[in-house]
């Protein structure tokens, strides 16, 4: 069994072996995946951290034996961050995993050097204003079917690195991550970090974010942004348009702690 790691500041996983595919997500930098299947320049993949799957171009990835993620997890502190790449300056964003850098194997082979701030998720208490520094984050980012990155990001992507920075693991796709934690029965009842989920016409989950109270929402919807929410769904405060359709809200955050 091979595995690989991502060696470029975001790579685009695709839906077939082909640059002209759509794009259905994104490894960040220094992100680990399980090698599948070769095909000429593409290589296909399972994300070790979310068990999706798709194609690469291989030589945006870099074969390592190292399987599986470090304890310790590290991040990426700042919005761009610089690393050394064989002395040549390479900017990653905002989440990127930088745990691989204590990899003698690869580190060495492309001779990488990190100096930024690092993000450990496993030591941070949970608090209301660390729930809005890490979504913030994100905040006018445009939307990008697929992108998980400061760059460009869809609504699934745009919890699931947020979650990820608080050490909470969410799946890739918004139906997905609605099958995950605790129901908030009443919107009133809801709180800062609690996932909302929307619906279509055919009852389909199609998008996701996250509260910030019970009557704003922070979400990727033509960029990430913040609007108003009621038990009807999303009002867009631009224009006072009803944007989505609210399905149902899931606490993930058993405990935060309010500061």
């Amino acid at each position: 069994m091979a595995f690989l790691i991502c060696m470029v500041p975001v790579c685009p996983i695709r839906a077939d072996a082909s640059h002209r595919s759509e794009q259905v997500s994104q490894l960040l930098f220094g992100e680990k995946c399980e090698l599948l299947e070769r095909s000429n320049e593409f290589v296909r993949v399972r994300v070790l951290y979310d068990s999706y799957e798709g194609w690469c171009q291989q030589t945006q990835v870099q074969e390592t034996e190292v399987e599986i993620f470090s304890e310790n997890k590290r991040l990426a502190g700042e919005w761009v961050n610089k690393i050394l790449i064989h002395g040549q300056s390479m900017y990653v964003p905002f989440a990127s995993s930088l745990t691989f850098l204590t990899d003698k194997g690869v580190a060495a082979k492309y001779n990488l050097a990190y100096n930024g701030i690092y993000i450990n998720p496993s030591s941070n208490s949970i608090t209301n204003s660390l729930i809005k520094k890490f979504a913030f984050m994100f905040l006018n980012t445009p939307y990008l079917w697929g992108g998980r990155s400061v760059f460009g990001i869809d609504c699934s992507g745009f919890t699931q690195q947020v979650f990820q920075c608080m050490n909470l693991p969410l799946f890739r796709d918004a139906y997905q991550q609605a099958d995950q934690g605790e129901t908030v029965e009443d919107l009133e009842d809801a709180k800062c970090g609690d996932i909302a989920f929307f619906d279509n016409e055919a009852g389909r989950i199609t998008h996701t974010g996250i509260l910030l109270d019970s009557n704003t929402i922070i979400h990727a919807s033509g960029k990430v942004r913040i609007d108003a929410i009621d038990k009807l769904g999303i009002v867009h405060l631009d224009n006072g348009g009803r944007t989505h359709h609210l399905k149902t809200v899931k606490r993930i955050i058993k405990t935060v702690i309010i500061d």
